[in-house]
């Protein structure tokens, strides 16, 4: 069965992170896999990788093979490193004592790599946010030099006047109660012209009422006066029907009399 050691994803979108797994080629990339091997992360910085490196060397001696990129961070963690000592172990050009010292040498000396890149950029990214205070803090004081030497002796005495002025004017205003009986006044004379207004659309609306009633009874006049006519003509016609139908009998006797008096 060809075994091969790759990157199974995990994680949300845009945020994915990796189960590095030994599993069947023929399975698919997410599906079942044979042993977990360890975790890949590289949203952070520097990447989070954590690996079973015996485990790991033991699938690469068996006849597995990594992926591109599984490849790359096995070697980016000594695990590369690991089973060619053990190669060199095995044909007795090293010892078990040589392969630990080497490998912990160059584990220890990774570290040390990782451990500097990760506290340089730790100041790289506290000098950049102390650059970026420095710059706004000098921003603000350039703005309130600017905004004090923008107002001037004259502007500070115009202003000045013109707060005097209006504390004058409210004291003025409030001291004219006569002005306010004027208001008040107007006020009671637009309140009566709407009354009367008032008054006088009720008297409009109360003629509109009446001449309504006045076209209703008369309408209803005129149709009894209908009524009353339909009822003559009705008599009318009622009384001239006997009279046609015997002038009718009389023009049917007619003839007889005529062929009568031929024989």
């Amino acid at each position: 069965m060809p075994v091969r050691i790759r990157l199974q994803r995990h994680g949300k979108k845009g945020k994915p992170f990796y189960w590095i797994v030994a599993a069947d080629s023929r399975s698919k990339r997410d599906g079942k896999f044979l042993e977990k091997l360890g975790i890949y992360n590289p949203n952070t910085n520097p990447a989070i990788i954590d690996i079973n490196v015996d485990n790991s060397v033991k699938w690469l001696q068996n006849g597995a093979q990594p992926s591109n990129t599984a490849r790359r961070i096995l070697s980016y963690k000594g695990v590369m490193l690991k089973k060619h000592l053990l190669g060199g172990l095995a044909k007795g050009a090293l010892t078990e004592e040589q392969v630990e010292a080497r490998f912990k040498a160059w584990v220890d000396e990774k570290e040390g790599s990782i451990s500097k890149k990760t506290e340089g950029l730790a100041k790289a990214k506290a000098d950049a946010k102390a650059q970026a205070l420095a710059a706004e803090k000098e921003a603000n004081e350039k703005r309130m030099m600017d905004a004090a030497a923008a107002e001037s002796p004259e502007e500070i005495a115009e202003e000045t006047a013109e707060t005097v002025e209006e504390t004058t004017t409210e004291e003025a205003v409030a001291e004219t109660p006569a002005e306010e009986a004027v208001v008040e006044e107007a006020a009671e004379e637009v309140k009566e012209a709407v009354e009367e207004v008032k008054e006088a659309a009720e008297e409009v609306k109360e003629e509109v009422k009446e001449e309504a009633e006045a076209v209703k009874e008369t309408t209803e006049e005129v149709k009894e006066e209908i009524e009353d006519k339909k009822e003559t003509a009705e008599e009318v016609k009622a009384e001239a029907a006997p009279e046609a139908e015997e002038e009718v009998a009389a023009e049917e006797e007619k003839p007889e009399e005529k062929d009568s008096k031929k024989e």
